[in-house]
């Protein structure tokens, strides 16, 4: 998966002279894989309005997908020394709060979906919920979710972090 580099020109004076400080900042796309399923049904409307609304993945036995979580994080970057980013630990944070906790499991059995639909859309803003304030260096830029081949969900909350980087 590919990034996109920002770069924000801050002008700095030096004994009457101008130079532009430039900060640049890349956002890195990382891919991971889970499995689970869900039934789509809610139990503020009556069966046949779930039918209705739902369709098929209203099923009662459920169904499953193989999910792909695309986590976007957004970090300082220098040409000279690369990306400031420890991917072993934003791996193990996706891995240990996310896949860990979806893989091969029924996502309406989840205490997140206690009282909200697991669609793919409710699916990816609580992924984000659960990254935003853990990601260990950079911010939380956008959670991506494929749910099938046709159904591509993306999540960007209000709530971001900028760390202190050093």
């Amino acid at each position: 998966m590919g990034g996109s580099a920002e770069i924000s020109g801050v002008v700095k004076q030096h004994g009457g002279e101008q130079e532009t400080g430039r900060r640049e900042r890349i956002s890195l796309t990382r891919a991971y894989q889970f499995c689970a399923a869900h039934r789509l049904h809610t139990s503020a409307l009556p069966d046949d309005v779930n039918q209705k609304v739902y369709g098929k993945c209203n099923n009662p036995h459920g169904h499953g997908h193989n999910y792909t979580v695309l986590v976007t994080v957004e970090v300082d970057w220098d040409p000279q020394e690369g990306l400031r980013l420890d991917l072993s630990a934003l791996d193990h944070l996706v891995r240990e709060r996310i896949v860990a906790r979806f893989d091969h499991r029924h996502l309406n059995h989840d205490p997140a979906f206690t009282e909200l639909v697991p669609t793919g859309e409710n699916l990816a803003r609580i992924i984000w919920e659960e990254l935003v304030h853990a990601i260990p260096t950079g911010r939380l830029k956008k959670i991506g979710l494929v749910e099938t081949r046709d159904n591509v969900f993306e999540y960007v909350g209000a709530e971001t972090r900028i760390p202190t980087e050093s």
